[in-house]
């Protein structure tokens, strides 16, 4: 397999692949192509803070008293002035829905814990806890289960 990289500040984007048969690979550059809206990062405000928040350090996104709120990897939560639905469109592929006011990057989910109301908590990286909603685990899982 050849591999070839091309950083040409000048030229338009293009991004060409040739296989010989499509395989899971060729199916993660397509999604990565798909999701990668030419950013990698939001603006968040907190207190008197502005902070460009990388998509990789944040571990969700959710609704607060009715505010949208990145949380970042140390448990800061900053605000963001976009829709929940808008940033849906612009995250990467790993973040997915848990709840319906809630998008959470997989990578940075420990694990999935029982509580005690019969529901399952995403147990983040940095302690936060967030409710997910019996039909966004069921998609988790088939989304698992189809590795």
């Amino acid at each position: 397999m050849k591999y070839k990289l091309i950083i040409d500040r000048d030229a338009e984007e293009e991004i060409v692949v040739v296989v010989r048969a499509p395989s899971s690979l060729t199916e993660q550059i397509e999604n990565l192509v798909r999701s990668f809206s030419g950013t990698d990062s939001i603006m968040g405000y907190r207190d008197d803070e502005m902070r460009k928040l990388a998509f990789r350090e944040i571990e969700c996104i959710t609704i607060l008293d009715r505010k949208v709120i990145a949380i970042d990897g140390e448990g800061k939560q900053y605000r963001i002035q976009d829709r929940l639905r808008d940033l849906e469109e612009i995250l990467p592929s790993y973040f997915i829905r848990i709840n319906k006011s809630a998008l959470a990057n997989e990578h940075r989910i420990q694990r999935f814990d029982a509580a005690f109301s019969g529901g399952v908590d995403a147990v983040f990286a940095c302690g936060y806890r967030e409710y997910v909603s019996r039909r966004c685990f069921a998609e988790i899982r088939r989304r698992y289960e189809g590795i």
